[in-house]
C-alpha cells in the first residue's frame, strides 16, 4: 500500500473562526447617542452609564445557556459527519485525551460540546476508484479501530442504536463508521457485504456509473436492496436528483443526507429543495444540517434559521445535526468546533423549541433512523445474499 500513502494528499483543515461568548454584555457607546438623550447627573459627573435591560439581556443569554448545557447532558448530540479519520492518517503523533490543536476534533471537546455519538467519515479525495478505493478504505476503517482501542476511556465502537446508547450510558462517545463513497464497493456486492461485516452502516450513493447524473441504474437498485438487507443506511448527500428520487422510492429503510440544509435559504448544490425535503419527510428519513458557512452561513442564526426551515418542512423528527469538523469546510462564527453545540441549542430554545424537539434533533432522531434500518434488515432476513453483477444487469 505504499504507493497508495504516496498519492493519497491532505485535505484543507477547517478554518476556525474567533466567537464572542453568548454572555458578553453589550457596551453601549455614548457617541452615537441622539442629541435628545437624556443623561443622568452621576454621569455627567464622571459615572459610567449601565443600563437594566442589558444587564436583563445578559442574564437571560446565560440562562438560555445553562438551560442547553442542561439539556444536552441528558440529550447528547449524535454528529452525522466527521472528517477525523482522513485527518488523523496525516499526524505523526495524537492523543485525543489530552486534546489536539491541530484538528477540530478531540476528547475535551466533544465532552464539553456534550457529542454522545460520532459518525466518522471514511470518504475519499476525488480521482480514488478501483481496488485504490477499496484499500484506501479498509485502511481508514483500520485506523478508526486503533484508534477507538488507544482511548477507550473516552470513545467505543457501536454498529448499531442499542451500541451507541449504552456506550452513552458509560460516558463514552460512540464511534459509528460511514459514511464511505460508493467507489469503494469497486462494482461488487460481496464487497458491500465485506465491509458491512467489518462494521460499515452508511453508504455515501453518488459519483459511480450505477448512482450518477441519470439516477439509479438496475444494479444500482440492487445494491440498495441489499444494503437494506444488511442494514447499511443510503446517504444522499451529493447525489443527483434522479438518484436522490429513485433510492426514496426503493429503499425500505430510512435514507440520510448527511451533509444537506435548505436550498430555499442558500442555492448550494448540496442543499435539499423544499420538494425533496416533503418526500424525505413523508418517508420518515433523516435531513442532518452541516454547520458549514457555505451551505448554511456565517453564524449561528444562519444555521439555525436552516434547521427551521428543515423542521417545517419535514417535520421534527426529520431533522438532525452534522458538525463535518475536520471535512476541510470553514464553519460559522461560534461555531468552530464541538464545543459551539450548546450556542446553538441556547439560540433554537430562544426561538421557541421545545425541549422534546430539541431532544429528537441532538440523539433521538438518529437514534430511530439506525433503528429503523436495523429493524428493516430484520424483516429482510431469510432473502438470500444478492449475487448480481453489474455487467450483467447494465451490461
Amino acid at each position: 500500500m505504499a504507493d497508495l500513502q504516496d498519492e493519497l494528499h491532505t485535505t484543507a483543515e477547517a478554518v476556525e473562526l474567533d466567537h464572542p461568548a453568548l454572555e458578553d454584555e453589550f457596551e453601549p457607546d455614548l457617541l452615537d447617542a441622539p442629541d435628545d438623550l437624556e443623561v443622568p447627573d452621576d454621569l455627567e459627573a464622571g459615572g459610567e452609564l449601565e443600563p437594566a435591560d442589558a444587564d436583563a439581556d445578559a442574564d437571560a443569554a446565560g440562562d438560555l445557556l445553562a438551560h442547553a448545557h442542561a439539556l444536552l447532558a441528558a440529550h447528547p448530540v449524535a454528529d452525522g459527519y466527521s472528517g477525523l479519520p482522513w485527518a488523523l492518517r496525516h499526524l505523526p503523533w495524537y492523543d485525543l485525551e489530552l486534546g489536539e490543536s491541530a484538528i477540530d476534533t478531540d476528547m475535551p471537546r466533544l465532552r464539553e460540546g456534550h457529542v454522545g455519538a460520532l459518525f466518522w467519515s471514511l470518504h475519499l479525495p476525488e480521482g480514488l476508484v478501483g481496488e485504490r478505493a477499496v484499500g484506501a478504505t479498509l485502511e481508514q476503517l483500520d485506523l478508526v479501530k486503533t484508534v477507538v482501542e488507544a482511548h477507550p476511556e473516552g470513545l467505543r465502537m457501536a454498529y448499531s442504536g442499542a451500541q451507541a446508547t449504552d456506550a452513552r450510558n458509560c460516558g463514552r462517545v460512540a464511534v459509528l463508521l460511514g459514511p464511505a463513497g460508493a467507489a469503494a464497493l469497486d462494482d461488487s456486492l460481496g464487497i458491500l457485504r465485506a465491509l458491512h461485516t467489518l462494521g460499515l452502516r452508511v453508504l455515501t450513493l453518488s459519483g459511480v456509473s450505477w448512482a450518477g447524473e441519470n439516477g439509479l441504474t438496475r444494479f444500482g437498485e440492487e445494491v440498495v436492496r441489499e444494503m437494506n438487507r444488511l442494514g447499511v443506511l443510503a446517504d444522499l448527500s451529493g447525489a443527483s436528483d434522479p438518484t436522490v428520487r429513485r433510492v426514496l422510492t426503493v429503499s425500505k429503510a430510512p435514507v440520510l443526507f448527511t451533509r444537506s440544509a435548505s436550498r430555499a435559504l442558500r442555492p448550494h448544490p448540496a442543499n435539499l429543495p423544499d420538494d425533496v425535503l416533503a418526500e424525505l419527510g413523508a418517508g420518515k428519513g433523516l435531513c442532518l444540517v452541516p454547520l458549514t458557512a457555505a451551505q448554511t452561513g456565517p453564524s449561528v442564526r444562519d444555521v439555525a434559521d436552516h434547521l427551521d426551515h428543515v423542521r417545517a418542512i419535514a417535520g421534527p423528527e426529520c431533522v438532525g445535526l452534522s458538525g463535518t469538523y475536520d471535512s476541510g469546510a470553514a464553519h460559522p462564527q461560534d461555531l468552530p468546533d464541538a464545543t459551539g453545540y450548546p450556542r446553538l441549542v441556547a439560540e433554537l430554545l430562544h426561538r421557541g423549541w421545545s425541549e422534546s424537539n430539541v431532544a429528537l434533533l441532538t440523539w433521538g432522531n438518529v437514534q430511530r433512523v439506525l433503528r429503523g434500518a436495523d429493524f428493516t434488515a430484520r424483516a429482510r432476513s431469510r432473502r438470500e445474499p444478492s449475487t448480481a453483477k453489474i455487467a450483467k444487469l447494465d451490461g
